[in-house]
């Protein structure tokens, strides 16, 4: 079986840090923003989400945008951001029984990869991916159908694992399997999760 993850808020226990990074931008703007921001942010990686924070009227280039969110995140992804529960156990588990496993993000690789390589993680994947590295964002169904081709698997024989409703919605229009994935930061939208997504999980210890 071919799985493919997304890293903030799955993998590892991020969201409250990168939401942070982006809130604080809006913040020290002045900018208003409505209140599901962070939904309608997530799937779209640092590049569209600064594409939409200026539409919503931030006074800054998105290279200033840029350097503001690696200054306020970065140290956290390097040094402390932690897996989350059942993680790391459940991953070693399903490469031993000889399952592929991805990573798909909204994540630049300057904080994904240094946080997965800490966790020695990143040696499980056959693949880590940001958006960055197809030039679109998880809330385009074409990111997923390429990765498929880029895996060598059918796009229906992929299983796509996501904390956010967007992105998992997405990924089934796109034709995978999906499997949501409870985090704190999107318990409201469990419900939703649950009837949009195949499987919802409350941690990973379900997968196995």
């Amino acid at each position: 079986m071919t799985y493919l993850f997304d890293f903030d808020g799955t993998l590892v226990d991020s969201m409250q840090q990168w939401s942070e990074k982006m809130l604080r931008i809006l913040r020290d703007s002045g900018v208003s923003y409505p209140d599901d921001i962070i939904k309608i942010i997530t799937p779209l990686g640092d590049n569209g989400t600064a594409e939409y924070f200026i539409r919503l009227g931030v006074p800054m280039t998105k290279q200033e945008m840029f350097d503001l969110m690696d200054y306020y995140a970065i140290k956290e992804y390097t040094y402390n951001i932690p897996a989350k529960p059942y993680v790391s156990e459940t991953l070693h588990a399903l490469k031993k029984a000889g399952h592929s496993l991805n990573v798909l993000t909204a994540s630049p690789h300057k904080m994904l990869d240094v946080c997965l390589k800490r966790l020695e993680l990143y040696d499980l994947f056959d693949n880590v991916w940001s958006c960055d590295d197809f030039g679109t964002t998880k809330s385009n169904p074409e990111i997923y159908i390429r990765a498929a081709e880029k895996m060598g698997c059918k796009v229906s024989e992929c299983i796509f694992l996501d904390d956010n409703y967007g992105a998992v919605k997405t990924a089934k229009e796109a034709g995978m399997q999906t499997v949501a994935v409870y985090d704190d930061t999107s318990r409201d939208m469990e419900q939703e999760m649950r009837a949009l997504a195949d499987r919802y999980i409350f941690d990973f210890r379900e997968l196995i």
